[in-house]
């Protein structure tokens, strides 16, 4: 018999999760903040649930995937959270990008309740949430992970025990540092093809085949050459994880220059009206600033 689930977050990566697990057979209870936006969910067939606090009342598996660690806490120790629904031999599955050391903390406030959990950020962007091809890296109890394994495979192609508790997230961290300076290199690169009058199709044609390619330059790079800056990933969530990223490296007093770089170009974006909605490729409207010089004449 599957498990029931309960599902805390229903915004842009959520909402296209928890369909995934109704299409797999999973009965789901569903909370977000915003009610509005469990409706579709609700007329597929899912529960409303009230609180968190219902949500793992009426679950046997909790998944909560929000935006940011003080999100996350609130969800699961807050007032009416997870942990005072929860019972012994629940599991909790974190799935937001948050601080390794804060999910260590809820791990041990949910341990003296008898509840397990994990943490599982996930990475692919709102197509993966959709296509169910997420890759999800997994931290935390490993009869647990084994035990909710079949949960996680119908969100996500790749799903991989990372560790102990946190390294998922210490691992998700490590992805967004590639992310962000792999920006920083598609930026220079078309900004350096536009000023020497290269065609920019041809380039990308080019350098995606060659050994500079990267899923970034791939996707990011020809959506900036298309002239769309409409998020895949906005940029305040990125500036978030570096946020993470940054004071991750600061404990452990190693020097991380090139994502720093990438933090204050996106800053700088930031900066713009509007700027902290944009997707993660708008970075090349800091680098067309400090050049004087547009991509494109238009």
């Amino acid at each position: 018999m599957k498990k029931k689930i309960g599902f805390i977050g229903l915004g842009i990566m959520g909402r296209p999760m928890a369909t995934n697990l109704m299409k797999a057979g999973y009965s789901l209870v569903v909370y977000n903040r915003s009610r509005e936006k469990t409706k579709r969910l609700v007329e597929a067939g899912a529960r409303e649930g009230h609180s968190p606090k219902y949500v793992a009342a009426n679950s046997d598996v909790v998944l909560t995937i929000v935006t940011d660690t003080p999100d996350v806490e609130r969800v699961i120790l807050g007032d009416d959270g997870i942990v005072w629904g929860g019972r012994p031999a629940q599991i909790v599955i974190d799935m937001s990008t948050i601080s390794p050391d804060a999910t260590r903390r809820m791990v041990d406030e949910l341990k003296k309740k008898g509840i397990t959990m994990l943490d599982a950020p996930v990475t692919g962007g709102e197509i993966g949430a959709i296509n169910g091809t997420l890759t999800i890296m997994v931290g935390g109890d490993k009869k647990a992970y084994e035990e909710t394994l079949p949960i996680l495979q119908a969100m996500g192609k790749k799903v991989v025990y990372a560790g102990p508790s946190g390294a998922g997230q210490t691992i998700k961290l490590c992805n967004q540092i590639l992310c962000a300076v792999n920006q920083v290199g598609v930026s220079e690169a078309l900004m350096l093809a536009a000023k020497a009058g290269a065609d920019l199709n041809t380039m990308l044609e080019v350098t995606t085949s060659g050994a500079g390619g990267s899923w970034a330059l791939e996707n990011l790079g020809r959506k900036v050459v298309a002239g769309d800056l409409k998020p895949a990933f906005m940029v305040r969530l990125m500036q978030k994880d570096l946020a993470l990223v940054m004071e991750l490296a600061r404990r452990l007093d190693l020097p991380l220059p090139g994502t720093a770089l990438a933090n204050q170009l996106l800053r700088a974006v930031e900066a713009e009206e509007g700027g902290k909605e944009l997707g993660t490729q708008a970075m090349i409207k800091t680098y067309e600033r400090l050049a004087s010089f547009r991509l494109h004449n238009t």
